[in-house]
């Protein structure tokens, strides 16, 4: 399918302003990236340098930066004498980025069957389950993702591994659209928080075999949605 040639509305975008306490380049890549994952900039969009730079009052240098490690994540595409686009969703590639995701989900959670759940670990869980409870009360998408995600994280974390966790986000960003897309319905949502407290269930009862099911089951729900996502929004999608 050829690219669009819609260029992304980075005006309508809360982006903060650059902060002197960090490189710029790091904290423009970290604030589109965050922009395409949450669908703020569409798939296909154009993403001009020069557009980006102005947005954020910065030098081309560090905008450069950001697009470079913007490629390197997958998350835009070059095409000579055209421009920048923002990447579509690969099925391929969301279904690579699952296999490892689970790889790694479910050493976790067999981990934490055999070491348990400290109280403060449990007790920041439970908080993040608080939050995805609010979050589908105020019918807050971005909100919920944000506590799966500290969900997800948490658990990592309670491995005692530190790389863990660091590795986890690594390989589900090229879930984390799909994820979005998803999203927008408020039955998935319910589901996923059942499915949370599936795993945090099992993980408490230091279950070992009922902790990987549960774990499967809730990482296969965003995959099953594929083919309803692709006929909705069939554009997003290579």
């Amino acid at each position: 399918m050829p690219a669009q040639k819609n260029s992304a509305d980075l005006a309508a975008i809360p982006f903060a302003e650059l902060e002197t306490s960090s490189p710029p380049a790091e904290q423009i890549f970290r604030q589109v990236r965050d922009a395409v994952l949450q669908m703020q900039i569409r798939p296909g969009s154009l993403l001009s340098e020069t557009e980006v730079g102005q947005r954020f009052g910065a030098s081309r240098t560090p905008v450069r930066e950001a697009f470079t490690r913007l490629r390197e994540a997958g998350l835009i595409v070059t095409r000579p004498s055209r421009g920048n686009f923002v990447t579509r969703l690969s099925e391929p590639r969301l279904r690579e980025a699952q296999f490892l995701r689970s790889a790694i989900e479910t050493a976790v959670v067999i981990r934490l069957c055999k070491i348990g759940l400290g109280a403060e670990h449990l007790d920041r869980i439970k908080m993040s389950i608080s939050g995805q409870v609010t979050a589908i009360a105020d019918n807050n998408d971005l909100d919920f993702q944000a506590q799966d995600d500290r969900f997800h994280t948490l658990l990592a974390a309670a491995t005692g591994y530190p790389r863990t966790a660091m590795l986890l986000a690594q390989e589900k960003t090229p879930l984390d659209r799909l994820r979005v897309l998803a999203l927008s319905d408020r039955g998935h949502k319910a589901r996923l928080l059942s499915e949370h407290r599936d795993i945090l269930n099992a993980v408490r009862a230091r279950d070992p075999a009922q902790a990987q099911a549960a774990m499967a089951r809730h990482l296969a729900s965003v995959l099953d949605l594929i083919a309803d996502l692709r006929d909705a929004d069939g554009d997003y999608f290579e």
